[in-house]
Protein backbone atom coordinates (compact mmCIF):
# COMPACT_ATOMS: atom_id res chain seq x y z
CA UNK A 1 0.00 0.00 0.00
CA UNK A 2 1.30 3.28 -0.92
CA UNK A 3 0.44 5.90 0.56
CA UNK A 4 1.35 10.07 0.20
CA UNK A 5 1.04 12.98 2.82
CA UNK A 6 0.70 16.26 1.46
CA UNK A 7 2.12 18.91 3.35
CA UNK A 8 4.84 18.53 5.74
CA UNK A 9 4.52 20.64 8.65
CA UNK A 10 3.96 19.46 12.49
CA UNK A 11 1.19 17.55 11.66
CA UNK A 12 2.21 15.88 7.99
CA UNK A 13 5.40 14.62 9.62
CA UNK A 14 3.65 13.39 12.59
CA UNK A 15 1.16 11.29 10.04
CA UNK A 16 4.44 10.56 7.83
CA UNK A 17 6.10 9.50 11.08
CA UNK A 18 3.28 7.17 12.09
CA UNK A 19 1.95 5.94 9.16
CA UNK A 20 4.87 4.22 7.81
CA UNK A 21 5.40 2.31 10.98
CA UNK A 22 1.87 0.11 9.96
CA UNK A 23 2.83 -3.02 8.28
CA UNK A 24 1.32 -3.43 4.74
CA UNK A 25 2.57 0.06 4.23
CA UNK A 26 4.99 -0.16 1.52
CA UNK A 27 6.03 3.66 1.24
CA UNK A 28 5.04 7.09 2.47
CA UNK A 29 6.22 9.68 0.15
CA UNK A 30 6.55 13.05 2.22
CA UNK A 31 5.19 16.08 -0.26
CA UNK A 32 6.28 19.67 0.64
CA UNK A 33 6.49 23.04 -1.95
CA UNK A 34 9.83 23.18 0.36
CA UNK A 35 12.90 21.22 0.60
CA UNK A 36 14.10 22.01 3.98
CA UNK A 37 10.76 21.00 5.41
CA UNK A 38 11.04 17.44 3.78
CA UNK A 39 14.13 17.17 5.12
CA UNK A 40 13.24 17.86 8.56
CA UNK A 41 10.38 15.41 7.85
CA UNK A 42 12.30 12.96 6.91
CA UNK A 43 14.94 13.58 9.89
CA UNK A 44 12.01 12.90 12.30
CA UNK A 45 10.29 10.09 10.78
CA UNK A 46 13.71 8.26 10.76
CA UNK A 47 12.00 5.12 8.23
CA UNK A 48 13.36 3.61 5.10
CA UNK A 49 10.60 3.71 4.08
CA UNK A 50 9.75 7.35 3.77
CA UNK A 51 10.85 9.21 0.53
CA UNK A 52 10.21 12.94 -0.21
CA UNK A 53 9.33 15.13 -2.74
CA UNK A 54 8.71 18.59 -3.69
CA UNK A 55 6.25 19.96 -6.03
CA UNK A 56 4.80 23.36 -6.49
CA UNK A 57 1.24 22.05 -5.38
CA UNK A 58 -0.48 25.51 -7.42
CA UNK A 59 -2.65 23.54 -9.99
CA UNK A 60 -4.63 20.46 -10.03
CA UNK A 61 -2.32 18.93 -11.95
CA UNK A 62 0.49 19.22 -9.21
CA UNK A 63 -1.69 17.52 -7.20
CA UNK A 64 -2.98 14.63 -9.98
CA UNK A 65 0.49 14.04 -10.71
CA UNK A 66 2.10 13.20 -7.14
CA UNK A 67 -1.06 10.95 -6.22
CA UNK A 68 -1.25 9.23 -9.47
CA UNK A 69 -0.26 5.63 -8.39
CA UNK A 70 -0.82 6.22 -4.63
CA UNK A 71 -3.65 4.00 -2.71
CA UNK A 72 -4.40 6.77 0.11
CA UNK A 73 -3.25 10.44 0.57
CA UNK A 74 -3.82 12.67 3.88
CA UNK A 75 -3.92 16.62 3.18
CA UNK A 76 -2.34 18.56 5.72
CA UNK A 77 -2.59 21.95 3.60
CA UNK A 78 -3.89 24.97 3.95
CA UNK A 79 -7.84 25.41 3.28
CA UNK A 80 -6.98 26.99 0.63
CA UNK A 81 -5.77 23.82 -1.21
CA UNK A 82 -8.07 21.74 0.10
CA UNK A 83 -10.91 21.72 -2.69
CA UNK A 84 -8.32 21.05 -5.53
CA UNK A 85 -6.99 18.15 -3.33
CA UNK A 86 -10.18 16.43 -3.03
CA UNK A 87 -10.49 17.02 -6.69
CA UNK A 88 -7.21 15.86 -8.18
CA UNK A 89 -7.88 12.25 -5.77
CA UNK A 90 -10.59 11.69 -7.87
CA UNK A 91 -9.19 12.28 -10.70
CA UNK A 92 -5.75 9.96 -9.61
CA UNK A 93 -8.58 7.04 -8.16
CA UNK A 94 -6.54 7.98 -4.99
CA UNK A 95 -8.30 7.85 -1.41
CA UNK A 96 -7.86 10.73 0.38
CA UNK A 97 -8.44 11.47 4.03
CA UNK A 98 -8.35 15.46 4.37
CA UNK A 99 -7.73 17.67 7.52
CA UNK A 100 -9.45 20.31 6.76
CA UNK A 101 -13.27 20.01 7.43
CA UNK A 102 -14.05 23.72 5.19
CA UNK A 103 -16.28 23.76 2.06
CA UNK A 104 -18.13 20.99 3.09
CA UNK A 105 -20.80 22.00 0.78
CA UNK A 106 -19.08 22.20 -2.12
CA UNK A 107 -17.26 18.89 -1.44
CA UNK A 108 -20.26 17.08 -1.09
CA UNK A 109 -20.97 17.85 -4.60
CA UNK A 110 -18.12 15.71 -5.66
CA UNK A 111 -19.54 12.75 -3.74
CA UNK A 112 -20.82 11.19 -6.96
CA UNK A 113 -17.47 11.87 -8.97
CA UNK A 114 -15.35 10.09 -6.26
CA UNK A 115 -18.04 7.55 -6.31
CA UNK A 116 -17.48 6.81 -9.94
CA UNK A 117 -13.91 6.60 -9.16
CA UNK A 118 -13.87 4.38 -6.12
CA UNK A 119 -12.09 6.57 -3.95
CA UNK A 120 -12.91 7.38 -0.56
CA UNK A 121 -12.71 10.45 0.40
CA UNK A 122 -12.70 11.62 4.42
CA UNK A 123 -13.21 15.35 5.02
CA UNK A 124 -12.47 17.16 8.43
CA UNK A 125 -10.67 14.38 10.06
CA UNK A 126 -8.66 15.66 12.89
CA UNK A 127 -9.92 16.56 16.40
CA UNK A 128 -12.18 19.34 15.92
CA UNK A 129 -13.71 18.65 13.07
CA UNK A 130 -12.76 14.81 13.41
CA UNK A 131 -12.87 13.66 16.71
CA UNK A 132 -15.65 15.54 18.58
CA UNK A 133 -18.02 14.78 15.00
CA UNK A 134 -18.03 10.57 15.49
CA UNK A 135 -18.42 10.90 19.43
CA UNK A 136 -21.56 13.28 18.23
CA UNK A 137 -22.94 11.06 15.89
CA UNK A 138 -22.63 8.09 18.22
CA UNK A 139 -24.13 9.71 21.01
CA UNK A 140 -26.97 10.55 18.50
CA UNK A 141 -27.25 6.80 17.63
CA UNK A 142 -27.65 5.47 21.18
CA UNK A 143 -30.50 7.58 22.14
CA UNK A 144 -33.96 6.91 20.77
CA UNK A 145 -34.91 10.66 20.38
CA UNK A 146 -31.83 13.16 20.53
CA UNK A 147 -32.88 16.68 21.58
CA UNK A 148 -28.95 18.10 21.86
CA UNK A 149 -25.43 17.80 21.24
CA UNK A 150 -22.84 20.37 21.87
CA UNK A 151 -19.12 20.27 20.46
CA UNK A 152 -16.46 21.44 22.72
CA UNK A 153 -12.97 21.75 21.87
CA UNK A 154 -9.67 23.62 22.11
CA UNK A 155 -5.98 23.84 21.91
CA UNK A 156 -4.57 25.45 24.40
CA UNK A 157 -1.29 26.82 26.43
CA UNK A 158 -0.12 24.97 28.93
CA UNK A 159 1.28 27.91 30.50
CA UNK A 160 -1.32 30.74 29.37
CA UNK A 161 0.34 34.43 29.57
CA UNK A 162 -1.03 37.64 28.72
CA UNK A 163 -2.04 39.71 27.27
CA UNK A 164 -4.09 36.81 25.03
CA UNK A 165 -3.66 34.40 27.63
CA UNK A 166 -3.30 31.81 24.17
CA UNK A 167 -0.49 30.40 22.06
CA UNK A 168 -1.50 29.36 17.70
CA UNK A 169 -1.05 25.38 17.95
CA UNK A 170 -1.29 25.62 13.61
CA UNK A 171 -1.88 27.86 11.34
CA UNK A 172 -2.65 32.23 12.73
CA UNK A 173 -4.92 32.40 9.37
CA UNK A 174 -6.83 29.38 10.38
CA UNK A 175 -7.07 30.91 14.33
CA UNK A 176 -8.48 33.89 12.65
CA UNK A 177 -11.03 32.52 10.78
CA UNK A 178 -12.90 31.12 13.55
CA UNK A 179 -12.88 34.32 14.64
CA UNK A 180 -14.47 35.88 11.55
CA UNK A 181 -16.87 33.75 10.13
CA UNK A 182 -20.83 32.55 10.59
CA UNK A 183 -20.84 29.50 12.48
CA UNK A 184 -23.17 27.14 10.95
CA UNK A 185 -25.53 24.89 13.46
CA UNK A 186 -28.78 23.16 13.89
CA UNK A 187 -31.63 24.86 15.64
CA UNK A 188 -34.88 23.75 16.15
CA UNK A 189 -34.22 20.98 13.37
CA UNK A 190 -32.78 23.73 10.79
CA UNK A 191 -29.35 24.63 9.56
CA UNK A 192 -28.84 27.86 10.77
CA UNK A 193 -26.11 30.20 11.71
CA UNK A 194 -24.87 32.36 13.99
CA UNK A 195 -22.99 35.75 13.61
CA UNK A 196 -18.95 34.72 15.48
CA UNK A 197 -18.57 34.74 19.01
CA UNK A 198 -22.06 34.19 20.15
CA UNK A 199 -23.10 33.25 23.45
CA UNK A 200 -20.18 33.15 25.30
CA UNK A 201 -20.24 30.54 28.17
CA UNK A 202 -18.39 29.35 31.31
CA UNK A 203 -16.76 26.26 31.73
CA UNK A 204 -14.40 23.87 33.34
CA UNK A 205 -12.21 21.16 32.36
CA UNK A 206 -10.02 18.87 34.97
CA UNK A 207 -6.58 19.81 35.90
CA UNK A 208 -4.03 21.25 33.97
CA UNK A 209 -6.90 23.36 32.72
CA UNK A 210 -9.49 24.83 35.38
CA UNK A 211 -11.82 27.70 34.30
CA UNK A 212 -12.64 28.58 30.45
CA UNK A 213 -14.33 30.34 28.21
CA UNK A 214 -16.23 28.67 24.91
CA UNK A 215 -18.29 30.65 21.69
CA UNK A 216 -19.99 28.97 19.18
CA UNK A 217 -18.02 28.23 16.06
CA UNK A 218 -18.97 26.36 12.92
CA UNK A 219 -19.93 23.02 13.13
CA UNK A 220 -18.73 21.87 9.71
CA UNK A 221 -20.15 18.51 8.32
CA UNK A 222 -22.09 17.75 11.30
CA UNK A 223 -24.74 20.16 11.01
CA UNK A 224 -25.55 18.74 7.35
CA UNK A 225 -24.70 14.78 8.24
CA UNK A 226 -26.71 15.00 11.60
CA UNK A 227 -29.61 17.37 10.40
CA UNK A 228 -32.61 15.33 11.00
CA UNK A 229 -31.70 13.09 13.78
CA UNK A 230 -31.05 15.92 16.47
CA UNK A 231 -32.93 18.53 17.00
CA UNK A 232 -29.78 20.91 18.40
CA UNK A 233 -26.17 20.52 17.03
CA UNK A 234 -23.44 23.52 18.40
CA UNK A 235 -20.05 23.49 17.81
CA UNK A 236 -18.24 25.20 20.58
CA UNK A 237 -14.05 26.59 21.15
CA UNK A 238 -12.58 26.74 24.25
CA UNK A 239 -10.07 29.93 25.49
CA UNK A 240 -8.86 30.83 28.61
CA UNK A 241 -11.38 33.75 30.61
CA UNK A 242 -10.93 37.22 28.37
CA UNK A 243 -9.81 35.95 25.51
CA UNK A 244 -13.12 36.07 23.61
CA UNK A 245 -13.80 39.19 24.84
CA UNK A 246 -10.71 40.93 23.66
CA UNK A 247 -10.71 39.36 20.11
CA UNK A 248 -14.60 40.55 19.77
CA UNK A 249 -14.05 44.12 20.67
CA UNK A 250 -11.08 43.93 17.61
CA UNK A 251 -13.50 41.86 15.19
CA UNK A 252 -16.29 44.72 16.08
CA UNK A 253 -13.68 47.41 15.43
CA UNK A 254 -12.63 46.10 11.80
CA UNK A 255 -9.39 44.70 12.32
CA UNK A 256 -10.03 41.38 11.13
CA UNK A 257 -12.12 42.17 8.27
CA UNK A 258 -11.06 41.11 4.87
CA UNK A 259 -12.15 44.16 2.79
CA UNK A 260 -8.88 45.83 1.04
CA UNK A 261 -7.74 48.97 2.27
CA UNK A 262 -4.60 50.87 1.34
CA UNK A 263 -1.90 52.46 3.60
CA UNK A 264 0.25 54.36 2.54
CA UNK A 265 -0.43 53.49 -0.76
CA UNK A 266 0.03 49.91 -0.20
CA UNK A 267 -3.47 47.35 -0.45
CA UNK A 268 -3.70 45.18 2.07
CA UNK A 269 -6.69 43.82 4.33
CA UNK A 270 -6.64 44.91 7.91
CA UNK A 271 -6.95 41.15 9.10
CA UNK A 272 -3.37 40.59 7.37
CA UNK A 273 -1.91 43.64 9.42
CA UNK A 274 -3.88 42.34 12.67
CA UNK A 275 -1.88 38.87 12.10
CA UNK A 276 1.29 40.47 12.03
CA UNK A 277 0.62 42.53 14.81
CA UNK A 278 -1.05 39.67 17.08
CA UNK A 279 1.52 36.86 15.76
CA UNK A 280 3.80 37.53 18.48
CA UNK A 281 1.06 38.20 21.18
CA UNK A 282 0.32 34.62 20.57
CA UNK A 283 3.85 33.04 21.32
CA UNK A 284 3.82 31.20 24.89
CA UNK A 285 6.41 30.57 27.05
CA UNK A 286 6.96 26.79 25.96
CA UNK A 287 5.43 24.31 23.49
CA UNK A 288 3.42 22.96 25.88
CA UNK A 289 0.15 23.10 25.11
CA UNK A 290 -3.33 21.15 26.01
CA UNK A 291 -6.13 20.29 23.96
CA UNK A 292 -9.67 19.62 25.58
CA UNK A 293 -12.64 17.89 24.01
CA UNK A 294 -16.36 17.76 25.35
CA UNK A 295 -18.82 16.56 23.62
CA UNK A 296 -22.47 15.81 25.35
CA UNK A 297 -25.26 14.18 23.67
CA UNK A 298 -28.77 14.62 25.30
CA UNK A 299 -32.26 13.10 24.62
CA UNK A 300 -34.27 10.03 26.03
CA UNK A 301 -33.42 6.19 25.41
CA UNK A 302 -36.48 3.67 26.20
CA UNK A 303 -38.75 6.73 27.97
CA UNK A 304 -36.12 7.55 30.06
CA UNK A 305 -34.02 11.07 29.99
CA UNK A 306 -30.24 10.13 29.08
CA UNK A 307 -26.79 12.43 28.91
CA UNK A 308 -23.63 10.37 27.24
CA UNK A 309 -20.81 12.69 27.70
CA UNK A 310 -16.81 12.01 26.05
CA UNK A 311 -14.16 13.85 27.27
CA UNK A 312 -10.47 14.31 26.78
CA UNK A 313 -8.03 16.46 28.53
CA UNK A 314 -4.64 15.64 26.02
CA UNK A 315 -1.31 17.10 26.91
CA UNK A 316 2.15 18.07 24.89
CA UNK A 317 3.69 14.60 23.98
CA UNK A 318 7.13 14.45 25.11
CA UNK A 319 7.89 10.98 23.89
CA UNK A 320 6.97 12.63 20.46
CA UNK A 321 8.19 15.75 21.08
CA UNK A 322 5.07 17.05 19.27
CA UNK A 323 2.27 19.33 20.44
CA UNK A 324 -0.74 17.85 21.66
CA UNK A 325 -3.14 19.98 18.91
CA UNK A 326 -0.66 18.14 16.55
CA UNK A 327 -0.98 14.83 17.87
CA UNK A 328 -4.87 14.89 18.14
CA UNK A 329 -5.22 16.40 14.99
CA UNK A 330 -2.60 13.55 13.41
CA UNK A 331 -3.58 10.64 14.59
CA UNK A 332 -7.23 10.31 13.75
CA UNK A 333 -6.46 11.08 10.15
CA UNK A 334 -4.00 8.54 10.73
CA UNK A 335 -5.73 5.45 11.42
CA UNK A 336 -8.81 6.69 8.91
CA UNK A 337 -6.26 6.31 6.15
CA UNK A 338 -4.43 2.90 7.64
CA UNK A 339 -8.13 1.64 8.27
CA UNK A 340 -8.91 2.49 4.60
CA UNK A 341 -5.47 0.65 3.46
CA UNK A 342 -7.26 -2.32 5.62
CA UNK A 343 -10.16 -2.21 3.87
CA UNK A 344 -12.44 -1.75 7.21
CA UNK A 345 -13.61 1.30 5.36
CA UNK A 346 -15.37 0.76 2.45
CA UNK A 347 -17.52 3.12 1.34
CA UNK A 348 -17.05 5.40 -1.67
CA UNK A 349 -17.50 9.17 -2.33
CA UNK A 350 -17.29 12.00 0.01
CA UNK A 351 -18.10 10.12 3.32
CA UNK A 352 -17.69 12.60 6.74
CA UNK A 353 -16.19 10.54 9.31
CA UNK A 354 -19.30 10.30 11.44
CA UNK A 355 -20.91 8.55 8.98
CA UNK A 356 -19.00 6.15 8.99
CA UNK A 357 -17.14 5.92 12.51
CA UNK A 358 -20.27 4.80 14.54
CA UNK A 359 -21.93 1.53 16.09
CA UNK A 360 -19.96 -1.22 15.52
CA UNK A 361 -16.37 0.67 13.98
CA UNK A 362 -16.96 3.54 17.00
CA UNK A 363 -15.17 1.32 20.16
CA UNK A 364 -12.58 -0.11 17.98
CA UNK A 365 -11.81 3.16 16.61
CA UNK A 366 -11.68 4.50 19.63
CA UNK A 367 -9.66 2.22 21.10
CA UNK A 368 -6.89 2.08 18.43
CA UNK A 369 -6.88 5.47 19.36
CA UNK A 370 -6.20 4.78 22.76
CA UNK A 371 -3.33 2.75 21.95
CA UNK A 372 -1.89 5.50 20.09
CA UNK A 373 -2.00 7.81 23.02
CA UNK A 374 -5.40 9.78 22.85
CA UNK A 375 -7.58 8.49 26.10
CA UNK A 376 -11.07 9.22 25.70
CA UNK A 377 -13.41 9.06 28.83
CA UNK A 378 -17.11 8.13 28.11
CA UNK A 379 -20.02 8.84 31.33
CA UNK A 380 -23.59 8.36 31.16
Amino acid sequence: MKVVVLGTGMIGTTIVSEIAKFEGIESVTAVDIRQESIDKCLGIAGNPKVIGKTVSLSTEDDFIKVLEGADVAVGCLPHSLSLTAVKAAIAAKCHLVDLVGSMFTEKMELHSQAQEAGVTIIPGCGVAPGITNFLAAQGIEMLDEADEAVLICGGIPRWPVPPLWYQVVFRLESVLGLYTKPAIAIKDGEIVEFPPLSELESLTFPDPVGECEAVITDAHSTAYTLKGKVGNLTEKTVRYPGHWKKMKVLGELGFLDHKPIEVDGVVTTPVKISEKILAPKMVGVSNEDVTVVRVEVNGTKNGTLKNYTWEMVDVYDHERNITSMAKTTALPATLAAKWIAEQKILETGVVPIETIIVNERFDPFVEELKELGIHIEFKS
